[in-house]
């Protein structure tokens, strides 16, 4: 039987994470009991929430404890099976983490039709980061013809897939980036009416001058300076559906020196009737179905598009994890662990 390589949660980050915060190991495997099967990890999806993960302290979900295989969804494939719903050479899409082998009862899998689209796919676009866009923009940011939308990560799994539905829907895109090249593919392809970059010196100036009729959807990965320089451009009732904050993931409990917000942003969610709701995707479950039809129709007739960033190898998977957070990243992060 082959042997399971693993990483696990060494140490709890304090700031950005560091590789020594995550130790890899090997572990037997054994063979499969009644019941159950053998799986070999594929691909495993590398996703921001993961750093939330890390630290301790209560959260919508539970957080891995010191000595824990890192959190991530995974394509794998049957190596041997004595469930009866599973044959050996299926594909399925699970939650293995970042390791190469996992035994499974089978709960919580769902086979794969590689025919209908490539296994990346189904960690990206019509994976969890799609539905995240695509419930999270049509169900909280109602977005109308003639509006104008803001995103932020804007080429990002999900940021990408927000403003293309967006886009579908009538609305005017603004997206927002983090470099040049990102910033030209946003409009050049994933047809984006106007993109910024956040790091430009006159970010807040370009963004003002981009909207001129105001913000109507603001789509927030990211928080920080992006989000200050959205705040005082939001409509009356504008609507702000809460993904994410990535610049806020690695921070520490030491004082910010970041402005006070509290006054200013409860001012103008009062006067200006603004509708602020946080989600996780787990809210829209009901929605998986119509989600995917939907999707698949969108790439198919190309007024969807993605990009992918994959890295090899299960001990690229830390330093990748790294960068992503420093948004060093193109497209959904996954790491190919073997070929299946």
């Amino acid at each position: 039987m082959p042997q399971n390589n693993r990483v696990l949660l060494a140490a709890r980050p304090q700031g950005e994470p560091r590789l020594d915060d995550f130790r890899f190991d090997v572990q037997p495997v054994p063979e499969p009991a009644e019941g159950e099967l053998l799986l070999q990890v594929v691909f495993v999806s590398l996703d921001p929430y993961v750093r939330g993960r890390m630290n301790g302290g209560k959260s919508y979900a539970k957080t891995l404890e010191i000595g824990d295989v890192i959190e991530g969804r995974t394509v794998a494939r049957v190596l041997a099976s004595r469930n009866l719903g599973f044959a050996p050479g299926d594909w399925v899409l699970g939650r293995a983490g970042w390791q190469t082998h996992v035994l499974s009862n089978g709960e919580g899998l769902r086979k794969l039709d590689l025919s209908v689209a490539p296994a990346t796919a189904w960690l990206g676009v019509l994976g969890m980061p799609g539905l995240t866009a695509y419930a999270g923009l049509l169900t909280i940011g109602k977005p109308r013809p003639g509006e104008t939308l803001v995103v932020a990560a804007a080429t990002g799994p999900v940021g990408s897939a927000v403003g293309q539905i967006a886009r579908i829907h009538g609305t005017r895109t603004v997206g927002i980036a983090g470099s040049e090249e990102k910033r030209r593919a946003l409009v050049g392809e994933f047809g984006f009416d106007v993109a910024l970059n956040h790091r430009s010196p006159t970010f807040a100036t370009e963004l003002a001058e981009s909207s001129p009729r105001g913000i109507d959807v603001y789509f927030e990965n990211v928080g920080g300076h992006v989000f200050r320089a959205v705040l005082p451009l939001l409509n009356d009732f504008a609507r702000v559906p809460v993904c994410g904050l990535i610049a806020h993931y690695n921070a520490t409990s030491e004082p910010s020196s970041a402005p006070d917000l509290t006054a200013e942003l409860l001012g103008r969610i009062l006067r200006n009737r603004l509708t602020f709701r946080g989600f996780i995707v787990s809210d829209f479950a009901d929605q998986q179905a119509a989600f995917e039809r939907d999707m698949r129709r969108w790439i198919a007739e190309g007024r969807v598009k993605y990009r992918e960033d994959i890295v090899n190898g299960l001990h690229a998977c830390p330093q990748a994890l790294i960068g992503l957070l420093r948004g060093t990243n193109f497209g959904k992060l996954i790491a190919r662990l073997s070929d299946g």
